[in-house]
């Protein structure tokens, strides 16, 4: 029923596995990028049309490491993830900056990537690996 791709190719002696179609199936682009242990969601989702008297083009990247990722669950007073640390804001710009000019000029319907780090094997930095990901999302 639904389309199924997978393109695996080698890069820096270690296999880069893109795969779509399977999961986040609602979203208008979706990626599940594996490098080694490492993997990444990127969702991209956009809007239709673009909001009348709107003269920017509205780009929001998020970039999440959840604890679950690296096998690590929270515990005691600190149950939840609160907002972004440092690090996660300087990536969702790493991601933000390179693929903003893949937009023509004048676009200006609002669009939202999300890049979650799904599990992380400490070996693989899963930065790069997001904004693969997010450009192949795209």
């Amino acid at each position: 029923m639904f389309d199924h791709h997978v393109k695996e190719l080698t890069w820096g002696g270690r296999t880069l596995r893109l795969e779509t179609g399977k999961i986040a199936r609602q979203a208008d682009g979706a990626v599940l990028a594996t490098y080694g242990e490492t993997s990444v969601l990127a969702t991209i989702v956009a809007a239709k049309e673009a909001k009348p008297g709107q003269d920017f083009f509205p780009l929001t990247v998020n970039y999440q490491e959840r604890t679950y990722a690296a096998g690590r669950i929270p515990g005691g007073f600190f149950k939840r993830e609160g907002r972004p640390s440092e690090r996660e804001t300087l990536t969702s710009r790493l991601i933000d900056r390179p693929i903003r000019p893949l937009f023509f000029e004048g676009f200006r319907n609002e669009v939202q990537v999300i890049c979650t780090v799904m599990s992380f094997d400490n070996e693989n930095d899963p930065d790069i690996l997001s904004l693969v990901a997010a450009s192949a999302a795209l």
